[in-house]
Formats: structure tokens, C-alpha cells, sequence
């Protein structure tokens, strides 16, 4: 589909609600979400954010954008995503497309009244990439994954470190609630001996005792038990690795070529009787499984002549010119296995 193909706000509604219960099968019953309720959210907040004047349109490639930034993915795989979707054949940003990703979204932390710290401006998009005149996968990565990003985008990757945290607990008292436990973010003073605060008090600038706000402090987003931190401890004082550690994994310069998924066959279903009847009929006639059983090549060929009566009526064109090219190839090794799956039971 074209990204600059409108949708309407029922068709949006029914992607949403097709992605919702496609992604909801796969939960544990014990983890299942209201489909109905989490559609609603999730529409609402992009009509407010993409169409306040209530048009009732929104483009392809703004529903993308907005998606691949708001869904759970690591953060490595949604930025990969995005840069495919603004980049040309060679791998190279396209300066425009970029600028249209980053004012779509920006509409997002504007939407949720962070607009004076992240909206756009005409200088966002120079200010990502002042010098290079030619930005590939690596350095738009490098952009988003550097310490600190560039300012604009601060909030994406604290957005998804917000969202790992949610549920790592801490067994450890805050310093100022006195909560005997902590959930989120940790917060130890470098200062203070054995100072802490949970992340409720940290973001409201709490302090006590000799504490000041404006003491350093070092964030934690996992606990470990003095005894893990000895063993961490003396595992780097013993290894030979180097403290230079990549930002992320280098990724090709240049887009991979795309599988040719066009001979692999699709799946039977696995109920049809009938299916399986014509399957070892036709097998039969050839005598597929007479003869010496060590003799691939012969079987191979039994098999290419029988494909063009297994494939009837499933929707895919075969002749006899293509047979004896993909002999050995996925087409007749999936129909090989079907025949033996069925033979056992």
C-alpha cells in the first residue's frame, strides 16, 4: 500500500482490531488483554494526536510511524523498521521522508503536553545529522542510541527504558518514603553513603537528611545481591575484553537482498482427507515407493512427474519445465514430508 494512502477512521479501526486479536492469541490466557477496550485507547489517542481537527483521515505512513514508535519491539528492531520506510533502494536516507517522520512523530509527546521540550521546528532535522551528507543505517542508529541523543528524540529511547523497568523490583528501603521495597527505577546517591530512592521520590525531588537534590546520582534499572556484584566484579577484572563496547551491532551499509519465497509451498490443511486421498493416489500410479530404496535421483524424478496432479486445485501453477528444476528444492521435499507424516499415522 502506498504510504501516502489515506485511511479512514473505520478502516483504521479495523486494522487496529486485527492486529489486537492476532497479537492476543498468542498471550497466555492469564495475560489477555480487553481487544475491544485496548482498540478504543489506541484509537483515540491517534485521532488526537494526528487528526485533532477531526477530518477523519490519517495516512499509511503516519499510522506506521506512530505504531512502530508505540509498540513494545526492541528498540533496535522499530528503528531498523523506520529507517527501511524513509530510506531509498541504496540505503541512504532520504532527507524529506526523514523530516516527515520526525514531524509526525513529534505529535506524539506534543499530544501528552511535551510540546515545549520536543515539538518540531525547521532546524529538528539538521540538528540530527549536522554533517553527513549521506546518513546510512548505522549512523541513524548511532542518532537515536548515543548518550545523550540528539534533544528532540530524548524521550523515545527513556520511553522504552521506562517500559523494561515497569516490573523489575528492588528489595530495598527508599531513604525517604521509608517503602521497604521499590519498583521502576533505583536511584543511589554518590555521595551519601547508602542513600537511595525509588523512582516516585527521585522524579519529585525529594530529599532528607544531609541528602541535597543536588548530589549525583546513579540510576539502576536491575538489582543485584552483593554477592552477584563480587562475582561480576572479578569476572571483568579477569577478562581480556575491551571496555569500548558498541552503542549497538553494525548492520550492513546496504539493504540484504529479500528471500525469493516463490517456490516454497504453502501450508496443507492439516484436516483434508481428501487432500491426502489424492496425494497418495497419485503417488501410487508413479510407484513411489517401489524400486531401490537408495536411489534419490529416481525418487526425486517420481516425485517431480507426480507434482502437477498433487498441486490441482491448490492454487499453484506447475509444468513439467519447472519440475525438473526444483526437483530437490522446497515444493517436493514439503510434499515428501506430508506423504511420510501421513503414511506413519
Amino acid at each position: 500500500m502506498d504510504l501516502n494512502t489515506e485511511l479512514s477512521v473505520a478502516r483504521l479501526e479495523a486494522i487496529l482490531s486485527t492486529i489486537f486479536y492476532q497479537l492476543n492469541k498468542r498471550m497466555p490466557t492469564t495475560h489477555q488483554i480487553s481487544v475491544e477496550h485496548s482498540v478504543l485507547l489506541l484509537l483515540s489517542f491517534l485521532l488526537a494526536a494526528y487528526d485533532p481537527e477531526g477530518q477523519g483521515k490519517i495516512s499509511v505512513f503516519v499510522v506506521k510511524m506512530a505504531l512502530a514508535t508505540l509498540c513494545g519491539g526492541k528498540i533496535l528492531d522499530k528503528l531498523r523498521y523506520i529507517f527501511s520506510q524513509i530510506a531509498d533502494p541504496k540505503g541512504i536516507i532520504i532527507y524529506s521522508q526523514f523530516d516527515q517522520f520526525l514531524k509526525e512523530v513529534l505529535k506524539l509527546p506534543v499530544t501528552v503536553f511535551e510540546g515545549p521540550s520536543f515539538s518540531y521546528t525547521e532546524q529538528t532535522t539538521r540538528k540530527c545529522f549536522a554533517q553527513q551528507k549521506q546518513v546510512t543505517l548505522n549512523m541513524f542508529l548511532d542518532a537515536f542510541m548515543c548518550d545523550p541523543p540528539t534533544q528532540c528524540l530524548i524521550w523515545l529511547p527513556l520511553m522504552h527504558r521506562l517500559a523494561n523497568v515497569e516490573n523489575v523490583f528492588h528489595p530495598v528501603e527508599c531513604s525517604y518514603c521509608h517503602s521497604q521495597s521499590m519498583m521502576g527505577f533505583r536511584y543511589r546517591c554518590q555521595q551519601c553513603h547508602n542513600y537511595q530512592l525509588c523512582q516516585e521520590c527521585f522524579w519529585k525531588g525529594y530529599a532528607s537528611g544531609s541528602h541535597s537534590n543536588q548530589h549525583q546520582m546513579k540510576e539502576y534499572t536491575s538489582w543485584k545481591s552483593p554477592a552477584k556484584k563480587l562475582s561480576n566484579a572479578l569476572n571483568r577484572s579477569l577478562s581480556c575484553a575491551s571496555s569500548g563496547d558498541l552503542l549497538h551491532p553494525l548492520s550492513p551499509d546496504f539493504a540484504e537482498k529479500p528471500l525469493n519465497h516463490a517456490h516454497v509451498l504453502p501450508p496443507r490443511p492439516g484436516n483434508s482427507a481428501d487432500g491426502y486421498m489424492l496425494c497418495h493416489s497419485a503417488l501410487s500410479t508413479c510407484n513411489t515407493y517401489s524400486g531401490d530404496a537408495n536411489d534419490e535421483v529416481k525418487q526425486r524424478k517420481l516425485l517431480a512427474r507426480a507434482a502437477p496432479d498433487l498441486l490441482k486445485g491448490k492454487g499453484i501453477q506447475y509444468s513439467f519445465d519447472i519440475g525438473d528444476r526444483l526437483a530437490d528444492e522446497h515444493v517436493l521435499i514439503g510434499l515428501y514430508v506430508n506423504l511420510l507424516q501421513k503414511s506413519h499415522t
